[in-house]
């Protein structure tokens, strides 16, 4: 059985970082696609950044993109995702996803594996 623990979300200012965490237990992990995806209030859950399970390609939302990096230390069995020049509209539960089949998806369905969510919250 795979475990997904998320942490790092928190209160944080427009134009602030944060740096999320995603530690994985159970399966052999380590060559698992991992994602992050989140959730604001009365939104549906969307796609924020992908990592294949070399690290050696990522794929980010548009809105997202040059503002957070994710990555991986596979030894650790953990993927990131650090946040910067973070907006209010970036508010959100944000969860972390992974994809046995390694597909380095956008779709929520793509992914089998998911953690419970870390808030984050920008205030303006």
């Amino acid at each position: 059985q795979v475990q997904l623990v998320e942490s790092g979300g928190g209160l944080v200012q427009a134009g602030g970082s944060l740096r999320l965490s995603c530690a994985a237990s159970g399966r052999a992990f380590s060559n698992y696609a991992k994602s992050w995806f989140r959730q604001a209030p009365g939104k549906e859950r969307e796609f924020v950044a992908a990592i294949s399970w070399t690290g050696g390609s990522t794929y980010y939302a548009d809105s997202v993109k040059g503002r957070f990096t994710i990555s991986r230390d596979n030894a650790k069995n953990t993927v990131y995702l650090q946040m910067n020049s973070l907006k209010p509209e970036d508010t959100a539960v944000y969860y972390c996803a992974a994809d046995p089949r390694s597909r380095v998806g956008s779709r929520a369905d793509e992914y089998d594996y998911w953690g419970q969510g870390t808030q984050v919250t920008v205030s303006s």
